[in-house]
């Protein structure tokens, strides 16, 4: 825990004197929040979101995945990476390897088996914008490149709204999304912290305070974007991907300018990347996050719909399928499951 609080609160000198101007909340007893352009942030990650927004420049050919906290993020970009760098026919009957990228000179077995999605497509600012003096070179990095994002559209660095870059963004029903968030948080605690109290997170979720958050801001912001370019930008929902993810995956593939157009193909990604694959591999069973340091086993928790009957009470329903409706009414957003 203390490992994993360090470096999500450290944060550079330059810093300090933004942070004395903005509103500071505790989140969860152990974390300082701060509100920049009206969305939460631990320090490191608004530190990180600042410089990607000052320093990053997308290529034409990029693709940036974009999402709040524990919506289907990670399994997003397990798919969003096999699409990518899938392999020809002949590797999915056992006889090539995959090329990296789209670059065949660059050849992986199988990416998911040796390493973490993350590391594959790289959040800016938790990955890549670190708060170090220089930043990061991203030059070396093959076409197209693969980033990540839980940055609201409004501060998304400018060339991404204005390159003809791709930006796919998944959300999620936000009761799922809450219980998810409410485990992976209880990851970064001691045995002797115990869970933190439900109740209490569940307050903080729904007036909005937690990382990245407001959820239903967040969401609102890429909707409408996505609405007004849909060739720019492709909106995912995690119960559609797993009640449907032959058309969804078909979908995805095709937005992506890599479109799935046999079944064995479609087969070979959404065997690939099936959670239950993906949970069950060394790296995810015994791995450690190098970035926060958590397990990688707490990004594959349960990736079911519905979880949420587990942990609500009646009122807990009730209350946030009436802020659910109150805050998306008129939106055209439909996340009620």
């Amino acid at each position: 825990m203390e490992i994993t609080k360090s470096l999500l609160m450290a944060t550079s000198n330059s810093l300090k004197p933004l942070l004395d101007e903005l509103p500071r909340v505790n989140w969860w007893g152990d974390f300082a929040l701060y509100q920049w352009e009206g969305f939460w942030y631990v320090p490191r990650h608004l530190e990180g979101a600042i410089e990607a927004q000052s320093h990053f420049k997308a290529h034409d050919a990029d693709v940036i995945l974009a999402s709040s906290m524990k919506t289907g993020t990670t399994w997003t970009k397990a798919l969003v990476t096999c699409i990518m760098n899938r392999p020809c026919e002949d590797s999915i009957n056992g006889t090539d390897e995959a090329p990296v990228n789209g670059d065949p000179s660059k050849q992986l077995e199988d990416p998911l088996v040796t390493k973490n999605p993350s590391a594959y497509v790289k959040t800016l600012e938790i990955h890549l914008y670190k708060g170090d003096p220089t930043p990061p070179d991203l030059s070396g990095i093959p076409s197209p490149r693969l980033f990540h994002t839980y940055m609201p559209y409004k501060v998304m660095p400018e060339s991404i709204k204005n390159s003809e870059c791709k930006i796919v963004y998944v959300t999620r029903n936000p009761k799922d999304t809450f219980v998810s968030l409410w485990h992976f948080m209880n990851s970064c605690r001691t045995a002797e912290q115990g869970p933190f109290p439900i109740e209490e997170a569940f307050e903080s979720f729904c007036n909005g305070i937690h990382a990245f958050g407001p959820f239903f801001d967040h969401v609102i912001e890429y909707w409408n974007e996505s609405f007004k370019r849909p060739e720019k930008l492709l909106m995912l929902k995690y119960e559609e991907l797993k009640i449907d993810p032959r058309r969804e995956v078909k979908r995805l593939s095709s937005f992506l300018g890599k479109p799935l157009m046999k079944e064995e193909e479609i087969d070979h990604v959404l065997w690939n990347c099936s959670i239950d694959r993906l949970k069950n591999l060394d790296i995810n069973k015994n791995g450690i996050d190098p970035w926060i340091g958590v397990a990688n086993s707490s990004f594959f928790r349960l990736g079911a719909v519905g979880d949420w009957k587990n942990y609500f009470t009646s009122e807990m329903k009730e209350r946030l399928d009436q802020l659910t409706r109150q805050k998306l009414q008129g939106s055209g957003v439909d996340l009620e499951i």
